[in-house]
């Protein structure tokens, strides 16, 4: 049985009892038996039992968790507060308006609570982080704040489909660098569900490889991974969806799209681009180190032969060409960096001991 029928079946009981007594008592106005018009109406109470119950139980619960589940915490715990104040400001003037004249003094009080639990929830919820950050920020901070914690308070990151497709999260998340949870929205599964159903076979690719990332990202994290239901009605794009949510939580946006990058940065959001973090770790070789590589082609100048460091980062050896399809030692004779990251230049080592 569920809890919808239960609820329903226990609805009907009860309207059906009121329905009795009512009918009782107005046996006489009508003109008819206490029998038949009590019966009369607990049939007419059972029927409304049963179809009014859902309206005033699970409906109302399931439309009331709906938005709790949209909201996001700051706005959440800002809605709590605001009903404690709210109910204590409306009894420090519950007595007095208790004294005037009824019937003013029977339904004011009532009124007043009410009404000023609505306004300091709405005020609350609109001013959320304001009213946190006045508070101590004890749940979350200010954004100013925020940015001194990588994810913010919690640790908390959001991840663009970019990510997910490229698929190294998967090794970011078992170093154990990223504190917190990793979230996805559900707005960028169905993108990713989207690619995977689409006709173009490169797209299609995509989408499963995105797919079968997630599934091995919730496998093999030791971050935890969680699927948020966040989303604004009215807005399709995916990448404006990941602003917004992302300047509502406070949290950064990890992704590998240019594009997103831009407008985030633009709009004050923290980005954690996957390439930079990729740039940022590949091996520093000094001039004047020697190191193994393997020459793949040949260069733009004469003579010049090209290798790959394990991590891709290019390496032009002059008069290398010789040299194709070997691993050699070369010294490391200058750097330079670019958009890609770095770029060595190198000679053979053993030409410039001749």
């Amino acid at each position: 049985m569920t809890l919808e029928l239960f609820l329903r079946l226990v609805g009907m009981m009860i309207f059906t009892l009121l329905g009795a007594l009512l009918g009782i008592d107005l046996a006489d106005a009508l003109n008819l038996p206490p029998e038949a018009s009590g019966l009369t109406f607990a049939l007419m109470g059972a029927l409304a039992g049963l179809i009014l119950t859902p309206w005033m139980t699970t409906y109302p619960a399931r439309a009331a968790r709906r938005a709790i589940l949209k909201m996001s915490p700051e706005a959440l715990v800002g809605a709590i507060m605001g009903l404690i104040v709210g109910m204590f400001v409306s009894a420090l003037f519950a007595w007095p308006l208790s004294l005037l004249p009824d019937p003013v003094g029977q339904f004011l009080p009532t009124v007043v609570a009410v009404v000023g639990s609505y306004v300091f929830v709405i005020v609350f919820s609109l001013r959320a982080q304001d009213v946190l950050a006045l508070f101590g920020g004890m749940l979350r901070a200010s954004p100013a704040s925020l940015r001194m914690l990588p994810g913010g308070a919690t640790g908390e990151i959001l991840l663009d489909t970019s990510v997910i497709i490229d698929g190294r999260i998967v090794d970011i998340s078992q170093t154990g660098f990223i504190q917190g949870a990793l979230l996805i929205p559900r707005f960028v599964l169905n993108e990713l569900q989207h690619v995977a159903d689409s006709p173009d076979m490169l797209r299609r690719n995509r989408g499963k490889r995105g797919l079968e990332v997630l599934s091995e990202l919730q496998q093999r994290s030791r971050t935890p991974v969680r699927f948020i239901d966040d989303d604004f009605e009215g807005i399709s794009a995916v990448d404006e969806k990941l602003v917004l949510l992302a300047k509502r939580r406070n949290i950064p946006v990890m992704t590998n799209d240019y594009n997103l990058n831009r407008v985030a940065e633009l709009q004050g959001v923290t980005v954690l681009n996957i390439n930079e973090l990729a740039n940022a770790v590949k091996a520093i070789f000094l001039p004047g180190e020697v190191i193994d590589i393997h020459i793949v082609m040949e260069g733009r100048e004469p003579d010049q032969g090209v290798g790959y460091l394990e991590d891709g980062t290019m390496i032009v050896v002059e008069d290398g060409k010789r040299y194709m399809d070997r691993t050699i030692p070369v010294l490391i004779t200058r750097y330079i960096v670019t958009n890609a990251g770095r770029m060595y230049f190198a000679q053979p080592e053993g030409s410039l001991r001749r």
